[in-house]
């Protein structure tokens, strides 16, 4: 990528999560938004978010794949590597070689290895001190995040964290957590969702998610409610089926 091409990605990124500070806006598309970016602009193979939960915990919430959303999953629940780090000391923590980690993260670093993932790097969403979350970024090759980069990677959680703390303003009678704790929920029946639209289409959980997610932005639907109609049979997963070879056939 060239140095203008760069640029011009990296404004186009800024302006694509800046759209979504309005009244109401789709926070699980927003943060799979970041992670896409995040991978995309600071030249990593994938990229997650973890957020915080009403009960103090942390969920993983959105990636830009699937290996790198159920790694996410399982740092939640060993709660080590290096997101669950850049969370409690609320600064960046960066790997450039995984197989050195043993001591440090030893069931991370035999999760992310048997997935693939030789490097990994997180940054806090964080504003002043209160953390929300974390971005992780994930390399397949033993190549660490530069120090460029994580200030970018830094820079791009800093706007989801304003995206995410000023959906909390504008709804004044919620909580932050409330908020979260109904993503968490939500990301849950995307799940049950992509799993309905898998037996049905003999989709991977991959397609699924990118045939509920562009059929929610055609249609100017949350991606959210789409999954619920999906999950709960009120939607039938031969409109989106159609849908996405309607689009193919274009």
């Amino acid at each position: 990528m060239t140095d203008n091409n760069r640029e011009q990605r990296l404004a186009q990124a800024f302006v694509a999560l800046s759209d979504t500070l309005v009244d109401d806006f789709d926070i699980l598309d927003f943060l799979t938004t970041l992670t896409e970016r995040a991978a995309e602009l600071l030249d990593v193979s994938a990229a997650g978010v973890i957020l915080a939960d009403q009960r103090g915990g942390w969920r993983p919430t959105a990636a830009s794949s699937e290996d790198a959303r159920l790694l996410e999953l399982f740092v939640t629940q060993t709660h080590e590597g290096p997101c669950q780090d850049c969370i409690r000391d609320a600064v960046p923590v960066v790997s450039s070689d995984l197989a050195g980690e043993n001591t440090r993260w030893p069931a991370f670093t035999e999760a992310a290895m048997a997935g693939g993932f030789r490097a990994a790097a997180a940054v806090p969403l964080r504003l002043r001190h209160e953390v929300v979350g974390a971005l992780t970024l994930l390399n397949t090759e033993p190549v660490g995040v530069d120090e460029a980069s994580i200030q970018l990677g830094q820079a791009l959680a800093d706007v989801a964290t304003v995206g995410l703390l000023h959906h909390r303003a504008v709804r004044h009678s919620e909580l932050l957590s409330e908020q979260l704790q109904a993503t968490l929920h939500h990301r849950v029946v995307i799940e049950q969702a992509k799993g309905v639209l898998g037996e049905h289409g003999k989709l991977t959980m991959k397609q699924g998610f990118e045939l509920l997610r562009g059929y929610a932005r055609a249609k100017d639907l949350h991606l959210s409610d789409v999954a619920r109609g999906i999950a709960e049979g009120t939607l039938d997963p031969a409109a989106l089926l159609a849908h996405s070879g309607a689009r193919a056939a274009d």
